[in-house]
């Protein structure tokens, strides 16, 4: 029979052990997030041809902590990301969906990369076209969600007699 005192020690140490785990697991998630941000804010930039030290100027950041933003060693606050953004010429919550602060946007999910991959348009008109993309969909779904079903053909006697 267990006494008491080791059925504690055991629990306790399952419980040390469960949040280990959960805590390597949570820096390992916000480590690919800070990644996938920093990632994203570099090849904006590249593609906006704007040098590390004038986004950090224009955002109001340093440089040191831009750089490391986008290396994914920092993860920024949204209020570092909306200042990033404004930086960009971007809108914030492209920014915010790169981090995991917003839910991405509904739809076909290769429609919304497209827009996002086409080099021909702004990120103004990016952001444009997914808002309109986005509220095309909802409709479709809501209106598909309210029309009742067709009526079936009935193939009883009434319906016949009536004919």
């Amino acid at each position: 029979m267990q006494r008491p005192t080791e059925f504690v020690r055991e629990q306790v140490s399952t419980v040390k052990e469960t949040v280990a785990t959960a805590a390597a697991e949570a820096t390992q998630v916000s480590g690919t997030v800070g990644s996938q941000v920093g990632e994203f804010i570099r090849t904006q930039r590249s593609a906006a041809q704007v040098s590390l030290r004038e986004l950090a100027r224009t955002a109001g950041v340093s440089n040191p902590y831009l750089s490391q933003v986008e290396r994914g060693l920092r993860k920024p606050s949204a209020e570092i990301l909306a200042q990033i953004a404004r930086g960009l010429k971007i809108s914030a919550e492209t920014l915010y969906e790169q981090a995991g602060i917003l839910d991405r946007r509904s739809g076909t999910a290769g429609t919304v990369a497209a827009i996002r991959a086409d080099e021909a348009l702004s990120e103004r008109h990016k952001a444009v076209l997914l808002e309109l993309y986005e509220t095309y969909v909802r409709e479709h779904h809501a209106s598909a969600e309210a029309t009742p079903p067709a009526p079936r053909a009935t193939t009883d006697s009434s319906s016949k007699e009536s004919a």
